[in-house]
C-alpha cells in the first residue's frame, strides 16, 4: 500500500483492512533454521510480559469469523488440547528462565466453550507453570452468550479475571441471523446478568455495523440496548467478509464476490453507521480510545504493573496464538476453513516437547519493520504517536524515517502538539485505510502471496 499516496487511497472505500497486529499473520512463513526458544528470548526484557492463551473451540462458527477457530470439536480433542497447552506452557516457561507476566488474556474461539472443570484445570496449570499473579494484574477472558453460566463466571472471578469481553454483534434477531449466528436476545441478557452477578469489574460488549439490512436506526437501537447494561467498554466493529468465512461461502453460492473487493466509491453505509454510533456513545459519556474502542468515564483503571505493547513481549500458548519478541514474531500456521484449521490443530496435538522448544514458523522484523510497527500501533489509538518515545527507542527522527506521515497533515487527518501526533476524528474514521497505507512493500508482498486455505 505504501506505493500509493494517501490522497489516492482516501478516494476508495474506507474499510480496507483492520491493522490489529503488524505484521499480519499472513506474512509469516516456515523458518528454515528454527532458533531455540530460549535463544530467541535470551536478550529480551522478560520482567513485563503478556501471557495469551488461545482456545480455538466454539459452539458454532459465526458467518463473519476468520479467526483460528473450530466449532463443536470432539470431546476427546478438547481434553487432548488442554494437555498439549499445559505441555507448551511448561516448555515455554522453562525457556524463558527468570520472567514475570503482567498482563493475561484468554481468547479464542470461545474459552468458555470449556466446561467448568476444564476451565479450572486451565487456570490451575497457568498458576503452576508461569510466574504470574492473576489477582494483581489486568486479566481478561472472551466469552459468547450461550457459554456463560454462574459456575464458570465464579471460577473466572476466583482465578483473578477482572474483564469479560462478549460478542453480541447485534440485539436484533434478524441481523444476528444475517451473520449466521444462532443467538437469542434472552440468552444475551441472561449472560450479562451472570457476568455482573460474579462481580467482574469490567464488561466489554462487541457490536458489528454493516450487517445486511441494518440501518442507522437499528444500529442505534442495538447500541441503546447495550448501554442499558452500562458496560465499561464497547467495541464497534465494521463487518468484513473475508475468504473462506461462512458469509463468503454464502456469497459465492449466490453468485456474489469471493472476497472483499476494493471499490472506487462507497458502496455501503458503514461509514454512516460508524459516525452515528460514535456520536451516540460520546453523548453517553464514553471516551473514544481507537476507531473501534469506547470506554465509559467510570470504567476502572486497569492497574497492575506497567506494560507497553510497543516494547514489551507477548507469549502466546495454544494453536493459533501469536508470540512477539522485538525482532521475531511467531505462531502456528494460519488457516480459516474448517479443513485447514483441523489439519493445523492435528499437527499441534502431535507435537512433542522438543518441538515446542524451538520456533519454526513466523516472521523476522528488521529495524524498518520495528519502526513501522511502533508507528502503526501508536498512531491508530489514543493518545497517539509520541515522537520523543520513538526517538528514545530508535535513535532517529520518526518523520525522517517515515516521511509519508506528512501526508496525514496534508489530508487533515492528524494534529501535532509538541511531541504527540494524534489522529483527529476524521483520521480515526479512516483508520482502516491509514493502517494498510503504512504497511511496508515487503510485508504487503508477503501478504499478497500467502495462500489462505
Amino acid at each position: 500500500m505504501t506505493a500509493h499516496r494517501l490522497s489516492e487511497l482516501l478516494q476508495l472505500e474506507p474499510y480496507q483492512a483492520y491493522s490489529y497486529s503488524y505484521p499480519h499473520k499472513s506474512a509469516y512463513r516456515p523458518i528454515t533454521q528454527p532458533p531455540p526458544l530460549a535463544d530467541a528470548w535470551a536478550s529480551e526484557p522478560r520482567d513485563a510480559l503478556f501471557l495469551y492463551l488461545h482456545v480455538p473451540f466454539c459452539s458454532y462458527r459465526c458467518g463473519f469469523c476468520n479467526l483460528f477457530a473450530m466449532a463443536r470439536p470432539a470431546p476427546a480433542q478438547v481434553e487432548a488440547y488442554l494437555a498439549q497447552m499445559e505441555k507448551q506452557l511448561r516448555v515455554t516457561a522453562d525457556a524463558l528462565g527468570e520472567h514475570r507476566f503482567v498482563r493475561f488474556a484468554l481468547g479464542g474461539g470461545t474459552p468458555t466453550y470449556l466446561d467448568a472443570p476444564q476451565l479450572q484445570r486451565l487456570f490451575d496449570f497457568v498458576q503452576r507453570h508461569a510466574n504470574i499473579d492473576l489477582h494483581s494484574i489486568p486479566a481478561g477472558i472472551e466469552v459468547s452468550p450461550e457459554t456463560v453460566d454462574a459456575a464458570k463466571m465464579k471460577i473466572c472471578r476466583d482465578a483473578g479475571i477482572d474483564r469479560v469481553s462478549m460478542g453480541i454483534q447485534s440485539f436484533s434477531d434478524a441481523e444476528v441471523r444475517s451473520l449466521v449466528r444462532p443467538q437469542q436476545r434472552a440468552v444475551v441478557e441472561e449472560a450479562i446478568t451472570q457476568i455482573r452477578a460474579a462481580g467482574i469489574p469490567t464488561l466489554n460488549l462487541d457490536l458489528i455495523y454493516g450487517i445486511a439490512g441494518q440501518t442507522v436506526a437499528s444500529f442505534l437501537s442495538s447500541i441503546d440496548s447495550a448501554l442499558a447494561f452500562q458496560p465499561e467498554e464497547l467495541y464497534l466493529y465494521p463487518l468484513y467478509v473475508r475468504p473462506h468465512t461462512g458469509l463468503d461461502r454464502i456469497g459465492a453460492k449466490e453468485g456474489g464476490k469471493r472476497s472483499f473487493v476494493i471499490h472506487p466509491e462507497s458502496v455501503d453505509n458503514r461509514l454512516a453507521l460508524y459516525e452515528a454510533g460514535r456520536e451516540r456513545l460520546l453523548a453517553a459519556g464514553y471516551v473514544q480510545v481507537s476507531m473501534r474502542m469506547f470506554r465509559a468515564a467510570n470504567a476502572p483503571d486497569s492497574g497492575g504493573p506497567a506494560y507497553c505493547c510497543q516494547s514489551d513481549g507477548m507469549v502466546g500458548i495454544g494453536c493459533g496464538a501469536r508470540s512477539y519478541t522485538s525482532g521475531l514474531h511467531y505462531s502456528s500456521e494460519y488457516g480459516v476453513s474448517r479443513r485447514s484449521v483441523a489439519d493445523i490443530l492435528a499437527h499441534y496435538l502431535e507435537r512433542d516437547e522438543a518441538s515446542f522448544a524451538s520456533i519454526d514458523y513466523g516472521v523476522r522484523l528488521d529495524e524498518d519493520e520495528r519502526r513501522r510497527r511502533f508507528v502503526i500501533q501508536s498512531l491508530l489509538a489514543q493518545p497517539g504517536l509520541d515522537l520523543a518515545q520513538y526517538r528514545e527507542r530508535f535513535g532517529t527522527e520518526c518523520f525522517d524515517d517515515l516521511p509519508q506521515l506528512d501526508q496525514l497533515f496534508e489530508q487533515g487527518l492528524a494534529t501535532r502538539e509538541d511531541a504527540l501526533v494524534a489522529l483527529n476524528d476524521t483520521g480515526l474514521a479512516r483508520a482502516d485505510t491509514i493502517g494498510p497505507w503504512l504497511i511496508s512493500a515487503g510485508v504487503a508482498e508477503r501478504m499478497r502471496d500467502y495462500q489462505l486455505d
